[in-house]
């Protein structure tokens, strides 16, 4: 992302649309949508540089509830839209809402390939684990089992792990928060926002009409500090209401463990590292589930590499330097054109 001088005088009254936010009452956008309006003026984009992209599905309707520049695309497709509105112009700072269905299902080859090219955009991954809009049935995320509209006697599918799809199609950033916390959007929002290349942040939403609660396990006020698993890099892995509790490796496997227990201290846990090149303990993170192992919260990989758009635009520069073709009448007259004779 190109580098702007702070807009101090932009504050969160400058991002709020015209018209009502048409999302249910309760649903976990609302929460998202406030954090995004809190973070764009710490970001110090111009606003007239920001633009937000989205397929179709209930996390579609951001653009029109932001005052930016913003595109509502087609089912699926809000990748590759951004894509191109990148690679045209990379002075942007472009964002992409979409859904679990929306990225993973029908906009699943998209998706994979946005990561796999590092194209510098945000997205912001709503994972509610059901199709909203379109009334509730199975989703790529839905855990398997699940009764829906589309599986009354429970899905028979695997689902996916956005993390661990992330890290595959080769990804140098992916997060995870919840909508119920504020300060961790504000914090991996800005991270996502400032990381050159594609950043995934997971967001763990809720639906109230269709998975309500479906988080519940993990955002849960009376259990989300045992739960959950803030991560931050370079500081030992530290979790629980009483903050004693941490994750350690023995023999080549993560545990556990309690501080204090054992002979267990604060120096044998695991000290997180979101840049290491090597993603093998950042697959484990994305992986770990309830009720074994807390669930891996904040920036679990951020690495750097070559932004798609900055090697795409060197490359034209240097082809444009190298050809002896600079304008159409340079073309018409190269020799490499073909006459008809009739």
């Amino acid at each position: 992302m190109a580098t702007y001088e702070p807009a101090s005088v932009v504050t969160k009254e400058d991002y709020k649309g015209d018209g009502p936010v048409k999302w249910c009452a309760g649903c976990g956008a609302h929460g998202v949508l406030s954090a995004i309006m809190n973070v764009l003026p710490e970001t110090g984009v111009p606003k007239e540089k920001v633009v937000f992209v989205s397929g179709i599905g209930c996390s579609s309707r951001f653009p029109y509830y932001i005052n930016t520049y913003g595109f509502h695309s087609l089912h699926g497709r809000a990748s590759a839209i951004a894509s191109g509105i990148k690679a045209a112009n990379p002075d942007l700072s472009v964002w992409i809402v979409t859904g679990d269905g929306d990225s993973m299902a029908i906009g699943g080859n998209h998706f994979i390939h946005l990561i796999r090219r590092n194209i510098d955009v945000t997205v912001l991954l709503f994972n509610n684990k059901i199709y909203g809009l379109t009334k509730g049935q199975y989703s790529p995320t839905t855990p398997k089992g699940s009764i829906t509209k589309t599986s009354p006697d429970g899905t028979i599918e695997n689902a996916f792990k956005p993390g661990e799809l992330t890290m595959g199609a080769q990804g140098t950033f992916f997060a995870r928060v919840v909508d119920t916390d504020p300060k961790m959007m504000r914090d991996v929002f800005i991270a996502a926002a400032n990381h050159r290349g594609t950043s995934v942040v997971e967001i763990l939403l809720n639906c109230v009409i269709f998975a309500n609660e479906v988080h519940r396990d993990i955002t849960g006020k009376d259990v989300r500090d045992d739960h959950q698993l803030y991560l931050e890099h370079g500081k030992p892995m530290i979790f629980g209401k009483e903050r004693n509790k941490g994750l350690r490796f023995r023999n080549n496997k993560m545990e556990v463990v309690t501080i204090g227990e054992n002979g267990v201290t604060e120096q044998d846990l695991i000290v997180h590292n979101a840049h290491d090149e090597d993603d093998t303990n950042h697959y484990r993170l994305v992986r770990m589930t309830l009720p074994d192992f807390p669930v891996a919260m904040g920036v679990v990989r951020s690495v750097e590499s070559t932004a798609y758009e900055t090697a795409l635009y060197r490359q034209v520069d240097a082809a444009k330097k190298k050809t002896k073709i600079h304008t159409v009448n340079d073309l018409i007259h190269s020799g490499n054109v073909f006459e008809s004779k009739g």
